[in-house]
């Protein structure tokens, strides 16, 4: 009972992180179809952001939830002003572009951090079951990630700025004959998934060691997340992370870690030679 307690959580939690870190990606990939092969820089980004304002004094909740998101946010609208805006639609030329971002991204933050591992303690202390030790910090990243996801579906389905985010990106010359600026659109969306990417560093920040080159642990997995998930970017998101975060987890206590991630990317691989659309293109059509 006590080990089926633990699995059960694990298992929450990798489809969890899965989900969270590849939620700023579903947006600046799934729906404005740039491919930011910097994701993970920017996920990089909003843990040393974390890191700073900690240690600044300032209350790790209100870092990770708040100032790490909002700082990566505007680092996003930046690029975006200065880089991306003149790349949309030019899919090759935005993978080099975002490429040569990530590795200015890491050159900076080596000269301003160092090449040496940094981080903090975890905010939330573990608990005993039975004669298992559970990591009680693994229960605040679900519940960050089912209120990043409940967000994401009420801004894009229930608002109307989300209506006119989705249309814009299907129709951009409708939008701009009905009097909305495609510029601005595009700049606020890149800004929210910059900032999303930018919570997912920050929250898993305590639970792992900090390095200029950390992004480069979460690219290939949230491309795979997102680009198994389908056309529909909320549903989409849920079905493949929770696929993929079973299978890995399933795997993981089975055998080993190792082969945890082995079965992620053979899994991935036969998904989508299957399923090529992704997962939404045969179930949940029509969905979010």
């Amino acid at each position: 009972m006590d080990l089926g307690f633990v699995i059960l959580v694990e298992m929450f939690y990798a489809v969890a992180s899965l989900i969270l870190i590849s939620a700023g990606l579903a947006v600046v990939f799934g729906m404005m179809k740039v491919i930011n092969l910097a994701h993970g820089e920017f996920m990089m980004m909003g843990g040393y952001a974390t890191i700073t304002a900690v240690n600044l004094g300032i209350n790790v909740f209100v870092a990770m939830l708040i100032i790490a998101p909002l700082i990566v946010g505007l680092i996003g609208l930046v690029v975006e002003r200065l880089v991306i805006r003149h790349l949309y639609g030019r899919l090759v030329d935005t993978m080099l572009a975002t490429w040569g971002l990530s590795l200015v991204f890491i050159g900076l933050a080596t000269m301003i951090f160092g090449n040496t591992t940094t981080g903090i303690s975890t905010p939330i202390k573990g608990f005993t079951v039975g004669s298992y030790q559970v990591n009680g910090y693994n229960f605040f990243i679900i519940l960050v990630t089912i209120a990043v996801l409940l967000l994401m579906l009420a801004v894009l389905k229930g608002t109307r700025a989300g209506l006119i985010a989705r249309g814009t990106m299907q129709r951009s010359d409708m939008a701009n004959a009905l009097g909305y600026s495609p510029d601005r659109i595009y700049m606020a969306t890149f800004f929210c998934g910059s900032a999303l990417s930018g919570l997912a560093g920050a929250v898993l920040a305590p639970l792992v060691g900090l390095v200029p080159t950390s992004g480069g642990a979460y690219i290939a997995k949230a491309f795979i997340t997102v680009i198994a998930g389908g056309p529909s970017l909320v549903t989409g998101l849920f079905a493949s992370g929770t696929f993929f975060g079973a299978l890995s987890q399933f795997f993981t206590f089975a055998i080993s870690p190792v082969i945890g991630e082995v079965a992620l990317l053979i899994g991935a691989v036969f998904l989508l030679r299957l399923l090529p659309q992704g997962i939404t293109s045969k179930f949940f059509k029509g969905k979010l």
